[in-house]
Parts: C-alpha cells; sequence; structure tokens
C-alpha cells in the first residue's frame, strides 16, 4: 500500500508518495491546482500499488475541489490536521520547508496516525458550513462598524452612544438615526448616520441567512435541537464541523477530533491528565457554548457538575468531563438519526434561496 501526501495550494498542489508500512519516499510530483492537474495526480497515483490511500492537509478552502475530484471516483481520502503535519516536520532530519517537504510530512503523519477521519463527499452540511461562515463574516464587519460608530458618537456627542450590546437592536439604530437627523447638519453627523445605515443593513443580511440555517438545521439536525443549550446556530456549527458522523469509528474518536478528550500526562507514580488544546476549535467551541449553558440552568447538568466537584474537581475541570459527555451524547444521537435516515444515492441536495 501506499500513502499520497498532498500539500494543497491555490494554484499548485504537490503530491509525495511514501510506502504505507516503512514511510519511505518514493516519488514527488507538482500540479497544477485545476481539472487537468487533478487527472494528472490521479494518473500518477495509479502508475503506483494499485491499493493506495490519499492524506490531504485539512485546509478545505484550497483542498476541497481536489478531495471532491477524488471522493467521486472512489478514492479513499484521509484529512490530516495542521498541527500533525507540522510535528512530523520538525521531527524529520531533513531541515527546512517547501511544498515536497510539507507533502512529505503529511504522508508521513497518515502513517503514524492509524485513526484520522476519512473525507466524504460533502452533502447538506457543506451547504449549512458556508452558510455558517457567510454569517460569521457579516457579524464581523457588524463588530467592526459598531465600534467606528461608537468612536464617533462619543467624539460628537458622549450622550448619544448608546448602551452596550444595543447597536444591534433595529429599533435602537432608528432611534439614534432621529437624534442624529435633529442636530446640526455636519460631516460627522453624516458619518454618523451612513454607519447607522449600513448597521441596520448588515443586521437584515444576518437574520437572512439565519432564516436560511434554520429550516436546514431542523431538518438535518433536529436530534441536536433537543439538547438544553443548543440553538439554531449552535447546532449548524455542530452540523457543518463533524459532517458525517460515520466517519468516527466511536465517540472517543469524535472526541479527540474535537479536543474535548483530556491527553494523559502521566510519568512514573504521578497519574494525571491534561487539558487537550488541539482538535477542531469551531467544534470545541460550540460544545462549550452548550456546556456552559447547561451548567447555568439545565438540573442535571448543574448535579453532575457539582458531583464532579465533590469528587475533588475545579469548576473547569467539571466542566470540560461535562463536554465530553455531550460529545459522546451527541455521537449517540447523530449515529441514531443516521440509522434512521435513507438517503437516496445521488439525490440533489435541498435547493436554498437566499432573496
Amino acid at each position: 500500500m501506499i500513502v499520497i501526501g498532498i500539500d494543497a495550494h491555490k494554484l499548485t498542489h504537490t503530491a509525495a508518495t511514501v510506502d504505507g508500512h516503512t514511510a519511505r519516499e518514493l516519488r514527488v510530483l507538482t500540479v497544477r491546482a485545476e481539472q487537468e492537474g487533478h487527472d494528472r495526480l490521479l494518473r500518477f497515483a495509479r502508475e503506483h500499488d494499485s491499493e493506495r490511500v490519499w492524506a490531504i492537509e485539512d485546509c478545505r478552502h484550497v483542498s476541497g475541489a481536489l478531495e471532491r475530484f477524488l471522493l467521486r471516483r472512489g478514492e479513499r481520502v484521509l484529512r490530516v490536521a495542521p498541527n500533525l503535519m507540522a510535528a512530523s516536520r520538525k521531527s524529520s532530519r531533513e531541515p527546512g520547508k517547501s511544498d515536497p517537504i510539507d507533502a512529505l510530512a503529511i504522508a508521513r503523519a497518515a502513517v503514524r496516525e492509524p485513526d484520522l477521519p476519512s473525507a466524504k463527499l460533502a452533502g447538506v452540511e457543506r451547504d449549512i458550513a458556508l452558510l455558517l461562515d457567510h454569517r460569521e463574516d457579516l457579524v464581523r464587519e457588524s463588530v467592526r462598524m459598531q465600534t467606528r460608530l461608537r468612536w464617533q458618537l462619543h467624539d460628537l456627542d458622549p450622550a448619544l452612544e448608546p448602551p452596550a450590546r444595543m447597536l444591534t437592536n433595529r429599533r435602537t439604530l432608528e432611534r439614534l438615526t432621529e437624534r442624529l437627523c435633529a442636530r446640526e447638519p455636519s460631516v460627522q453627523v453624516w458619518l454618523c448616520r451612513e454607519l447607522v445605515r449600513a448597521l441596520i443593513d448588515l443586521r437584515a443580511r444576518i437574520s437572512e441567512v439565519e432564516r436560511a440555517l434554520r429550516p436546514l438545521v431542523r431538518r438535518h439536525g433536529a436530534s441536536l435541537l433537543s439538547l438544553p443549550g443548543c440553538g439554531i446556530i449552535t447546532a449548524a456549527r455542530l452540523i457543518a464541523e463533524i459532517a458525517d458522523v460515520g466517519r468516527f469509528a466511536s465517540d472517543a474518536q469524535l472526541a479527540r477530533y474535537a479536543g474535548v478528550a483530556p491527553l494523559d500526562a502521566s510519568s512514573g507514580k504521578q497519574q494525571r491528565h491534561r487539558l487537550n488544546r488541539t482538535g477542531n476549535r469551531k467544534l470545541n467551541a460550540a460544545l462549550h457554548i452548550i456546556a456552559i449553558t447547561q451548567a447555568r440552568m439545565h438540573p442535571q447538568a448543574r448535579a453532575y457538575m457539582e458531583r464532579r466537584q465533590s469528587e475533588g474537581k475545579t469548576t473547569k475541570e467539571a466542566l470540560r468531563s461535562l463536554k465530553r459527555l455531550l460529545i459522546r451524547l451527541i455521537y449517540t444521537q447523530l449515529k441514531a438519526a443516521s440509522r434512521r435516515t435513507t438517503v437516496a444515492v445521488g439525490a440533489p441536495s435541498p435547493m436554498i434561496c437566499l432573496t
């Protein structure tokens, strides 16, 4: 068996093949990141052993097209987290950094780590991920404009500045516009009114994206919405980042992927675990939102936290235990939902209409 490591970039993809048992380097090839280059990579791989696996660095904004190309042709694709590739490169006897060195490090990381998640053809989770990313961009732009508006209002008249966290409220923005219109015209007043108009428009666009997300999440993640503390946006993030739960052989593997499985830090007679700072941080953040909400208002979660703290754990350690419990519950619910759902092979994903 051979492992083909891919270092993906916007313009080029570099492939390095290694022996799947010894990790010995075989060949290296660089192609253009386009259809012709993808075909050439596949022909290059087929010249080797018929049994092969592709290992691609998990940066889907540049590797997504190649990943989908390979999956449609029946190839097995593994996703290698960037930190695994970096660790493999640092431990190599060959110093430096280049595309061939990175591709080789990706391939060797895949040989070293047997439980990497497999890639699947994207379904509705890709649509959800695209909508979520677009919403996050709009939210970041809104926060940037709120900061600019607050400084302008403070300079113009501190009495005009609304209370904290109120610049996302449409009625607050409309009242602010009325107060600005009543003031003597100036460039600064005009600028403040422009920023208010932009914020109203951004709030409407964010709401539009959320309306598009709502039916998708309710159709494909209804079981997640039954979790206390899990709303539409959090459930959407879980669906987008977990994607096909069948990629994970167990809840422990999903926990490692999410970065909520504690790491063993024992030595000699001292037996302890430490915080896992690796894994999918977006998925980890979604779990954290659910955990802190449940710890505050859900009776069963509060009882679990209290029991853990009575065992000697700190509040943060008890919260980490709760997150590990949540990932097990989410895994179980998604596996049950996938068994109940029969999807026709080749069926198109539901269309999304954004007006």
